[in-house]
């Protein structure tokens, strides 16, 4: 049982190579860093970013490839070159794993590609479900394009399973960043706070796709968020209780596009309400649905 993993060494890709490693598999984590030091069960394999070169050894005959690898899109004000960045990265990663496939001699037997819930764009408060059409913003785009940066990969008869992702909570990511204005007390509510947060525990993200590996009728688009998504109000108004910090300031629309521009507007002002149907439908269950519980996992 061997699971590639690009973006392996990501914040979720850590999580879910731990996780696969436990169960048994043997991981094969592509990362661009020569500072990884290999864990139990999971080998670093230095990657370009961009072919197969190197790993796609790795690909032949695998249980499955698991695509994360791209910039992070939340790490400062975007211009022009960053966005190209954000683009780039996930349309060379995904053609790297569509040449590993097509060259392998017993192919995979399934990719999973990642992508997000941004792929509806702002939705305002109307639920959104796989069938919802895509939006037409930069984050849309990218998602869109992302998704179909593997789709090659079906040609050689491998099945694949997109997971279009929220915001994911855990160790690292965009909560982590959150929390650090709230222990200092400035903790705060954004724009009118109306827009919809699609949130998941990290340990169900993990769950879910190795879920997606291991069940063979698993295929197409799944929105991988939990079943109670929040407005963004509701989402800083738990996130004070559970750190104990009442949330008194509001941060205006105006200001944070000041200071972050178009990535304030798509990222924190803008927002949807995802409903994962396709898993559910599928025979997963969340394990975290209250958000309270499933931030208090993580503070300190």
């Amino acid at each position: 049982m061997r699971v590639v993993i690009t973006g392996g060494t990501g914040f979720i890709g850590k999580k879910l190579s731990k996780a696969l490693a436990v169960k048994g598999y043997q991981v094969f984590s592509l990362t661009r860093s020569t500072r990884v030091s290999d864990i139990s069960g999971v080998r670093n394999v230095v990657w370009d970013g961009e072919s197969s070169s190197g790993w796609e050894e790795f690909a032949e005959g695998a249980t499955a490839i698991v695509n994360l690898a791209g910039e992070n899109i939340a790490s400062g004000r975007w211009n022009e070159a960053k966005k190209n960045r954000i683009l780039s990265s996930r349309l060379a990663a995904g053609q790297a794993v569509n040449e590993a496939v097509a060259r392998a001699k017993v192919r995979p037997k399934v990719v999973i590609q990642a992508s997000a819930t941004g792929y509806y764009g702002p939705t305002g408060a109307e639920p959104v479900t796989e069938e919802s059409p895509a939006g037409d913003s930069f984050l849309a785009e990218v998602a869109k394009k992302w998704e179909a940066s593997t789709a090659g990969v079906e040609t050689h008869g491998v099945r694949r399973a997109i997971v279009r992702t929220g915001m994911v909570l855990g160790y690292g990511g965009a909560l982590s960043k959150m929390i650090v204005p709230f222990k200092l007390g400035l903790g705060s509510y954004l724009g009118n706070g109306h827009q919809g947060v699609s949130w998941v525990h990290i340990d169900d993200e993990v769950r879910a796709i190795i879920y997606l590996i291991e069940n063979k009728s698993c295929k197409g688009v799944y929105n991988l968020s939990s079943t109670h998504p929040v407005t963004s109000n509701k989402f800083m108004e738990t996130l004070g209780q559970v750190l104990d910090k009442p949330v008194y300031l509001r941060v205006p629309a105006f200001i944070l596009k000041i200071i972050l521009g178009q990535m304030a507007e798509e990222v924190l002002l803008n927002g949807q309400f995802v409903l994962p149907e396709r898993l559910i439908t599928a025979g997963f269950n969340f394990e975290h649905l209250d958000l309270k519980e499933a931030l208090s996992h993580f503070i300190d």
